[in-house]
C-alpha cells in the first residue's frame, strides 16, 4: 500500500511515491503536462504500477495561510483525481517546498539545466515526506 505525492504545476506534475512501509518518499518522475486526459492517463498508469492507495497533492498557500488562485487550481485538480480514481486524496500545505527543493539542489551543486528537470520531483518528495512524517 503506497501513497503518491504530487506537485501540481502549470507545465509539469512532480511525482513521488512512498516505500511499502510508508516511511520514505522517492521521486519517480516529472510529467510534462499536455492535456487533462493525458495527465490523468499517465497518472493512472503510475497508480497501477506502484499500487497506490492514497494520493497527496501539494496545496500552495500564501505565507499568511490563505489560498490564492494557484491553490484553487490544485484543489480542483485534487477533486478531479478523487472523481477519476476513486482513491482518498489529501491536500498538504506545500509552502516553500519548491524553494527548499531548489536550495537542496544548489547545495548539491546540480547544474541549472538539471535543476530545472528535477525540482518538481524533489518538491513532490518533500510534500509526500512531510505528510507521512505528520502521520507518525
Amino acid at each position: 500500500m503506497r501513497t503518491m505525492g504530487l506537485d501540481y504545476g502549470d507545465k509539469t506534475i512532480g511525482v513521488a511515491v512512498s516505500d511499502l512501509l510508508g516511511l520514505t518518499a522517492q521521486g519517480i518522475e516529472v510529467i510534462r503536462r499536455a492535456s487533462p486526459q493525458h495527465d490523468l492517463d499517465h497518472l493512472r498508469r503510475l497508480i497501477g504500477e506502484y499500487e497506490v492507495t492514497e494520493i497527496v497533492v501539494g496545496l500552495p498557500k500564501n505565507m499568511n495561510g490563505s489560498i490564492g488562485p494557484r491553490g484553487e487550481l490544485s484543489q480542483e485538480f485534487a477533486a478531479q483525481l478523487t472523481e477519476t480514481f476513486n482513491l482518498p486524496v489529501r491536500m498538504w500545505d506545500e509552502r516553500l517546498t519548491t524553494v527548499s527543493a531548489t536550495r537542496t539542489l544548489l547545495e548539491a551543486d546540480v547544474s541549472r539545466k538539471k535543476r530545472k528537470q528535477v525540482v518538481d520531483k524533489i518538491a513532490a518528495v518533500l510534500i509526500l515526506q512531510g505528510y507521512m512524517d505528520s502521520k507518525r
